[in-house]
């Protein structure tokens, strides 16, 4: 029966991707940015209740321009925060290169970089600034790719440079998986050498997956320094998660 279940997601899975495909090609060519952005939300969280995800959350986002920062365990992470807050991310190159989903990702806004160049995180955090300037939402994952959830790793301060140039806050986020069998859920763990394929259907299988998405204070980053502020939002990270 869990077995059944778990197809029977992939199918709706699938089904609300192409749904997705849809709304890129027929509808946001011909919409505002700020409709394509009212839609990246809900689609998000209809994605959540299909693999069987609940989000939980805590707190309330900081109104726009503002920067999210938070600890990075999965592909999850993506949908729980639009499910919390619409936001552009800022995320690795490789994954515009991957089919359909990369073209997705780009269509929500995404901004890729190439974390092997150092040359290109300057390109980046110009254009990160930009979208702040203009008031988006950016949300950054500074330990620059993911952990097993049990901990969070180190910080890359280089892209809170264009919070603090903007002078827009930081808003430090919290996220922690659980399943009905593990405070925190294996499930969710998008590490190694793990395949995007492996990790959905660790994902579909899993019994009460939950998401906890904690918003922790905004830090204001007029005249900080980089580092000591990266530092002061991961330590309010690892608070908020017990590590």
């Amino acid at each position: 029966m869990r077995t059944l279940r778990a197809v029977w997601r992939i199918v709706a899975c699938l089904a609300h991707v192409v749904r997705g495909v849809l709304i890129c090609a027929f509808i946001f060519p011909f919409v505002s940015p700020a409709r394509r952005v009212a839609r990246v939300g809900p689609w998000c969280a209809a994605m959540l209740r299909v693999l069987g995800i609940r989000v939980v959350v805590h707190g309330e986002v900081h109104a726009a321009p503002v920067m999210i920062v938070a600890n990075h365990v999965s592909w999850i992470d993506i949908l729980a925060i639009n499910a919390a807050h619409t936001a552009r991310f800022v995320s690795k190159a490789d994954i515009r290169r991957w089919p359909v989903i990369g073209w997705l990702t780009a269509c929500g806004g995404t901004l890729f970089i190439e974390r092997e160049r150092k040359r290109d995180a300057m390109r980046v955090v110009h254009q990160v600034a930009q979208a702040l300037q203009e008031g988006h939402v950016i949300a950054v994952f500074p330990e620059g790719t993911t952990s097993d959830g049990h901990g969070v790793l180190p910080f890359h301060a280089n892209l809170l440079q264009a919070a603090i140039t903007t002078g827009v806050p930081v808003q430090p986020l919290a996220l922690r998986y659980a399943d009905a069998s593990h405070t925190v859920s294996p499930a969710a763990a998008y590490i190694g050498d793990t395949s995007l394929l492996q990790s959905l259907w660790w994902v579909v299988m899993a019994e009460g997956l939950t998401a906890q998405v904690t918003v922790l204070p905004a830090h204001y980053s007029a005249h900080a320094q980089r580092r000591e502020l990266s530092e002061a939002v991961r330590a309010g990270i690892v608070g908020a998660l017990g590590r």
